[in-house]
């Protein structure tokens, strides 16, 4: 069982980190902080399950994954903002950097947004992202394959007809 003090440890240092994944995972910056406190929360709840610190940071991210699954799939996740809130601008200024594929990522579903994030983002290999979402490796490969076919179809076509003349 870890002590209280390695898991305050774990969120002083590994918070900020783990709020961007969240973010990258909802497209919420207000949503983002709600998960990663649930998860937070959930995990020091067990944390009696923990053997290793060094498998702490996994299990917050395991549990974000999962939470924001379980709730896509509760009716009352899907609630719609009526209108642009005027602190949008931070999270406009987050998501440039991401430029054109900001958009393509919000609109993949949570699964296969979630492999793109930990693939990319965490770099984590497939093994791992498997575990994380509770599926097969060739699930993460298949949801990986369906979320860059889409990224291609949302691609600018001026882009894509550049390419066409290097053929």
């Amino acid at each position: 069982m870890l002590a209280d003090t390695a898991f305050v440890e774990l969120v002083s240092a590994r918070s900020t980190a783990l709020l961007r994944t969240a973010y990258l995972l909802t497209g919420d910056r207000a949503l983002a902080e709600d998960l990663l406190q649930e998860s937070f929360f959930a995990v020091y709840r067990s944390r009696h399950r923990v053997r290793e610190l060094a498998a702490l940071e996994g299990y917050v991210r395991t549990t974000m994954v999962r939470t924001l699954i379980s709730w896509r799939r509760r009716k009352s996740s899907r609630e719609l903002p009526y209108a642009v809130l005027p602190d949008a601008g931070a999270v406009v200024e987050e998501s440039a950097a991401f430029g054109e594929t900001w958009p393509m990522l919000q609109a993949l579903p949570p699964k296969q947004r979630a492999v793109i994030v930990l693939s990319y983002y965490e770099d984590l290999p497939e093994a791992q992202i498997a575990d994380l979402l509770g599926c097969s490796v060739g699930a993460v490969k298949s949801h990986r394959a369906r979320a860059l076919a889409s990224f291609r179809e949302g691609l600018p076509q001026a882009r894509l007809s550049g390419t066409e003349d290097l053929r």
